[in-house]
């Protein structure tokens, strides 16, 4: 581990740390027992069906990046299944240096660059915040009476709709002049510092490929169909998860939450996500029970909060980790290894810019 991973990493641990400790502070007292008996009353049936739901939701990544392919090649579905999956077991195990396991796994399948499969797991990141900030908005502009702070949540999503049409519209001028807009962007960079100026050149070059397996409205439209279709059954497996509680006193709340809430629940868990560790996680969870457990917000008792966060991660996120253990121990791998390998090829694969 480098020093930058040292600092960032112990940057998050303090920064979770103090919102654990303000977040304990404001608990006056934890019930252990009603913590037990609420998480111990939740329904398998609804919890098994969120998990099957969740592990939909690879298969049609999977899908997804069969449709960034066809421009290239033509991929078979069930050669994109695994890499999901092991993928986003790196990432949930290892954390941020796993992200590249997906990338790398296909493009060796395939016998691609990986660079240019970065560049798809890029514009896949684009349909992804895209495809939410339509849920979000559809949510909040229609069923904004169901919600507090009605106002405010008009503007936050007005505000994700500004940065996601920012980043359509430099997706469509790098697609249409990425060349020109990268020899320009060079020149000017290189009197600041050179080795900025060729990463930032090589940045565009490598997105400009990756926006190229758009290759038409037909594509686009289906990009656009599944991408709403992962993230919308995402938020049905929270409502499943959420609605498992026993809908007695304490979790009463928890079967007040609607699907519009559960949306504004996923975009706090999203915001917290920023503050990961790995294997453990910390601020997806903390955002999530911040959210269920504030008298402002829903107002569900802290225990039940707490049980339900756990679960939401557990379930959503970490669910993954046996398919994807299995899966890598069947490609005759190992999650370390293949980020390491992932993050020496892409390194090697930059050209290098005079």
């Amino acid at each position: 581990m480098n020093k930058k991973r040292i600092l960032v990493f112990t940057v998050v641990v303090v920064v979770l740390a103090v919102l654990v400790y303000l977040q304990v502070r404001t608990w006056q007292k934890f019930d252990w027992h009603t913590f037990g008996r609420e998480t111990s009353q939740v329904d398998p049936l609804r919890i098994l069906f969120a998990l099957v739901v969740i592990y939909v939701t690879y298969f049609l990544r999977a899908v997804r990046w069969k449709i960034f392919l066809k421009p290239v090649c033509r991929a078979k579905l069930k050669q994109l299944v695994g890499p999901q999956f092991i993928g986003f077991t790196g990432l949930a195990l290892l954390g941020r240096p796993g992200e590249l396991i997906r990338p790398y796994l296909i493009a060796k399948k395939e016998n691609l660059t990986v660079s240019s499969q970065v560049a798809v797991w890029t514009v896949e990141r684009i349909f992804d915040i895209g495809a939410f900030t339509v849920l979000m908005s559809v949510d909040i502009f229609f069923y904004g009476s169901q919600l507090p702070y009605p106002p405010e949540l008009r503007k936050a999503a007005w505000l994700l709709i500004v940065m996601v049409g920012g980043m359509a519209g430099t997706a469509y001028l790098i697609k249409r002049h990425g060349p020109a807009l990268s020899s320009w962007l060079q020149r000017k960079l290189r009197r600041l510092s050179p080795k900025l100026a060729d990463s930032v050149c090589n940045k565009i070059s490598a997105f400009g490929e990756g926006l190229n397996t758009v290759h038409n409205t037909w594509s686009f439209v289906q990009l656009v169909t599944v991408s709403l279709a992962i993230w919308l059954l995402i938020a049905v497996a929270y409502e499943e998860i959420l609605h498992s509680y026993p809908a007695g006193a304490e979790a009463a709340k928890l079967h007040d939450l609607q699907l519009p809430h559960v949306l504004l629940l996923m975009g706090s868990s999203m915001v917290g996500s920023l503050l990961q560790l790995p294997a453990i996680g910390g601020g997806s969870q903390l955002a999530t029970i911040s959210m269920m457990s504030s008298p402002h917000w829903f107002q569900v008792p802290n225990e039940v909060a707490v049980s339900a966060g756990m679960l939401l991660w557990l379930v959503t996120f970490m669910a993954c980790v046996p398919a994807g253990l299995i899966l890598a121990r069947f490609e005759h791998t190992s999650l370390r290894k293949l980020t390491q390998e992932s993050r020496l090829e892409e390194r090697q694969e930059e050209p290098v810019k005079t």
